[in-house]
């Protein structure tokens, strides 16, 4: 691709007015991209989810820009004011903690009213954990979905990943990806294997930090492994996706496996074919049985 002299877009620099929505460095600060550079040097204020930790990313840039906090706690109090600055040419930058605003943080809210509001939104991408776990993981990288945080209570969080399952059952066939905090992990890894099976699994841990580690195994392995050893960091777990025999009616399976074999066999079998847990073809093959 041929360079260009020509200087940048002053839309997605940042120098229009309007909200800029500006990715940073999940870890290493060497991945703060130019333009996000540009657009928090030339914003008349940097939203931040926590203004102690974007401090160390701006310091380290010499960005002077002011700053104001914007979290889940204040962030419907803050709009009406944010809005009437926005809406006589301000330019106002929104970043998070780390990585793409909005993505399992907050701004949404902001975003949402800025555009009824008819204010310019614009985003200048870079660094995304999901995106970067996804592409290291080995598993297939589309489609896939994002999760974000499962529930962090274990019914709850059963209750998600069997809604993923049924998904799956009525034809979803993609990667999933999750967002999990270290001392959830191994649990959540073991709910995984209890409802999605024995399938290949990464667990990418501290990305483009100094301890960076994936680990690519199937979910039990993943689970008894964390079990057994404390994790630490920012943790992103990518689940393949499910076999092509876990898409079909494991219903029609599970009746003509009982048409031939005995009521355990034929759970047996099913389950093993579909990747559904054994407990769920077992109680769908007594509601089934004459």
């Amino acid at each position: 691709m041929e360079s260009s002299s020509e200087p940048p877009d002053p839309a997605f620099a940042g120098a229009m007015a309007g909200l800029v929505l500006v990715s940073t460095p999940i870890g290493n600060l060497g991945d703060m991209t130019l333009r996000g550079l540009e657009a928090l040097r030339t914003a008349e204020l940097v939203l931040c989810e926590d203004t102690r930790m974007s401090a160390r990313l701006l310091t380290h840039y010499g960005v002077s820009t002011r700053t104001a906090a914007l979290h889940e706690h204040n962030e419907s109090a803050r709009i009406p004011e944010i809005l009437a600055r926005l809406q006589v040419g301000a330019r106002i930058a929104l970043i998070s903690d780390a990585g793409t605003p909005l993505v399992s943080d907050p701004g949404y809210r902001l975003v949402r009213a800025a555009i009824e509001a008819g204010v310019p939104v614009l985003a200048v991408p870079g660094a995304n954990a999901a995106t970067t776990a996804l592409v290291v993981s080995g598993l297939p990288p589309h489609p896939y979905v994002f999760y974000g945080f499962a529930p962090p209570r274990q019914a709850a969080r059963l209750a998600a990943f069997r809604a993923l399952r049924e998904a799956e059952r009525a034809g979803l066939s993609a990667t999933l990806i999750f967002y999990e905090a270290p001392h959830r992990l191994a649990e959540t890894l073991a709910d995984m294997a209890e409802v999605f099976g024995a399938r290949p699994a990464a667990v990418a841990r501290e990305l483009t930090k100094r301890f960076e580690e994936v680990r690519r195994e199937s979910l039990p392995v993943l689970a008894a492994f964390y079990a057994a050893n404390a994790a630490r960091g920012e943790i992103t777990i990518v689940v393949g996706p499910a076999p092509e025999e876990a898409a079909a009616d494991f219903e029609a399976l599970l009746v003509r496996a009982m048409e031939t074999q005995s009521l355990r066999e034929a759970v047996a079998a099913v389950a093993a074919a579909t990747g559904t847990p054994r407990k769920v073809v077992y109680k769908r093959a007594l509601e089934m049985r004459p």
